[in-house]
């Protein structure tokens, strides 16, 4: 417990650093939102509009430390400020319709090709030389080396267009209403099986050959030599003393890509119009949306930091060493 306490206040402390240079970096930068804003309307708007507009982006002549305080006050009641894109819509509103599509697209995604791989790699190296080792390392390996932006295109032309097998945008039908019902429930599956299959098949080869090369370490041990000298099962040893063992760098790096969950999934959301949190950071860039951007940022940042400490809980009940 106090290892996790520890590493608690280490993610706080870094939480914090990275909160302050989501205050600091957008003023910095030249420019701001509000005049973004204020040259759409081309001078529709009156010289009095602007010190408004600046005002509500929180954009005042007060002195930094004020600001930052009255930033900090906003971040912990949820206030992230307002969109320039989306205006007037509030940055958490806006993030909020993308975070829940990018959670299920990409979160499904690495969830599964995590499980799947840690599997394939652990029989793999158990049968060292067998078809499963022989075959599927090379196919998956030759997958993974393509940019998964280009699979995705290329799925899309043959299953989308050509075959007509999966819808080709977006994540549901224009012509459904968002609900419980089965039918939205089967047509976001089918808008969403693609786009995940594209991340699964990149991402599949590099989790099962990371497990298949640190669970042939483990099986070279003493501590499976002493298993087998027992006479235990094989199946005891692969799973309790060898996948255990070799399992714990595979949570790490799990960890980290369920982190970046929102915002790794950026050119597979733009490719398949898929209203995520990465589409949405791509319309931030486009128009200077400091806002967004910093919101979107600040929750990528805080995502990782919180499964790093999840990860480090995690490995501490793995490994009785730590603990």
């Amino acid at each position: 417990m106090a290892f996790a306490l520890r590493r608690l206040v280490f993610y706080l402390v870094a939480a914090w650093f990275a909160i302050t240079l989501n205050f600091a970096i957008p003023r910095m930068m030249p420019g701001d939102p509000a005049t973004t804003i204020f040259a759409r309307f081309q001078g529709r708007l009156a010289p009095e509009a602007l010190d408004a507009l600046k005002a509500s982006f929180g954009l005042t002549d007060a002195p930094l430390l004020t600001q930052y305080g009255t930033y900090l006050g906003h971040l912990f009641t949820g206030d992230l400020g307002l969109s320039v894109a989306y205006f007037p819509s509030p940055v958490s509103e806006v993030i909020g319709t993308g975070l829940g599509w990018t959670l299920l697209l990409a979160g499904t995604a690495v969830c599964f090709s995590f499980a799947l791989g840690t599997l394939l790699g652990v029989l793999a190296a158990w049968r060292r030389g067998g078809r499963l080792d022989a075959i599927l390392p090379p196919i998956l390996s030759f997958l993974g080396a393509f940019p998964y932006f280009w699979l995705a295109m290329a799925a899309l032309w043959l299953f989308g267009y050509t075959l007509g097998w999966f819808p080709v945008r977006h994540a549901y039908g224009s012509d459904l209403e968002p609900g419980w019902d089965l039918t939205f429930l089967v047509d976001v599956v089918r808008h969403g099986l693609l786009p995940a299959s594209t991340i699964v098949l990149v991402t599949l080869g590099g989790w099962m050959l990371s497990m298949r090369n640190t669970m042939l370490g483990v099986l070279g041990g003493e501590s499976i030599l002493y298993a087998r000298a027992r006479g235990l099962a094989p199946r005891t040893i692969m799973w309790r003393y060898a996948a255990r063992n070799a399992l714990l760098p595979s949570v790490t790096s799990f960890g980290m890509a369920l982190g970046f969950v929102l915002g790794g999934s950026l050119l597979t959301e733009i490719v398949f119009a898929y209203p995520g949190q990465g589409y949405l950071l791509l319309q931030a860039v486009r128009t200077q949306d400091y806002p967004l951007m910093q919101g979107i940022f600040l929750a990528i940042t805080l995502a990782v930091l919180a499964a790093n400490w999840i990860v480090d809980v995690v490995t501490m009940m793995l490994d009785p060493r730590i603990r």
